[in-house]
């Protein structure tokens, strides 16, 4: 078994490492791997300096600092990994210093985006299915800030009961409980029992097996995907009269942060509901706070003109 592949098995065995994590390092180790076989080198025998040359052609390609950061990031997993389990003698990537990326706020949409988003997806669909299913994932997405992996794997076993909170499983497994809103409570509810007469009429119709997702979808997955969410959230935003190249599932957790900060929310309470291992993570939304309130003042303010 090649390095890669044991890398990547103990990432998912004791790390947990979700499939996007793991194909994501795939992809930047095997690039790294492919550098080195036109070298003439391999993983095993790769110094400081050929790792460091590797990121100098990375540069040279225009791959951006976030990129070239993230594949150090995989490199360095590796040959930690292979260290540790006496793979090799030496870490020659543990003293490289990645390029700095620079300090990005998220995008992030008004109240009355969010709004008009929620509208659109109570009259976009062109039959009632399409409807409830719509409002049901896009007040859950703004109620609960859930990744969008999150939110299209949903088991329906989390939504029986009328819940007041949802138990999520989000990144390395770890679960927590996000509260639900009253609309979000409703749009569930009714998307819910949709689901299970539709159900219903497929197992007696066709003797089918009841889905386990929330989202059913006849895909491999078993249910909807992110790919297909990230679109319809762009046709959705077209709709409303948003431009689509500014939304997005992950813009609209961004936006579930801002607007309980905004509303006086407590950051703790925030990293918990958002899933950040580290709160250093959900801090950046204080960023985005001040900048918003800066601009509203300087827009705003009669002081602010001109002299």
């Amino acid at each position: 078994m090649s390095w890669i592949d044991l890398f990547l098995e103990a990432q998912a065995a004791e790390r947990g490492a979700a499939l996007n994590s793991l194909m994501a390092y795939r992809r930047d180790l095997e690039d790294f791997a492919a550098h080195r076989a036109a070298q003439g080198g391999a993983l095993a025998d790769a110094t400081r300096g050929d790792i460091e040359a590797y990121l100098v052609a990375c540069e040279a390609e225009g791959l951006a600092a976030s990129t070239r950061a993230r594949r150090l990031s995989a490199i360095r997993g590796l040959y930690r990994f292979a260290h540790e389990e006496g793979l090799r003698r030496d870490d020659p990537a543990i003293r490289i210093t990645g390029p700095s990326k620079p300090k990005t706020l998220p995008k992030t949409l008004s109240e009355g985006d969010v709004d008009a988003l929620l509208a659109a997806a109570g009259t976009l669909g062109r039959t009632p299915d399409e409807r409830l299913r719509d409002t049901a994932l896009m007040q859950l997405l703004y109620a609960t800030g859930m990744r969008v992996t999150e939110l299209v794997g949903l088991p329906v076993a989390a939504a029986r009961g009328d819940p007041r909170m949802l138990l999520v499983r989000g990144k390395g497994g770890r679960e927590r409980l996000v509260p639900l809103s009253p609309p979000a409570r409703d749009a569930l509810a009714a998307w819910l029992a949709h689901r299970d007469d539709a159900d219903d009429t497929a197992r007696v119709e066709a003797g089918t097996a009841l889905s386990p997702h929330l989202f059913p979808s006849r895909g491999k997955a078993g249910h909807l995907t992110r790919v297909w969410f990230h679109g319809r959230i762009k046709t959705l935003a077209a709709h409303a009269g948003l431009d689509p190249a500014g939304v997005s599932p992950h813009v609209l957790r961004h936006a579930f942060a801002t607007h309980l900060l905004s509303g006086g929310a407590d950051l703790r309470a925030i990293q918990t509901m958002l899933g950040h291992a580290d709160i250093s993570t959900t801090e950046i939304y204080t960023h985005v706070l001040e900048t918003r309130l800066r601009e509203l003042v300087l827009t705003h303010h009669p002081l602010a003109g001109d002299p």
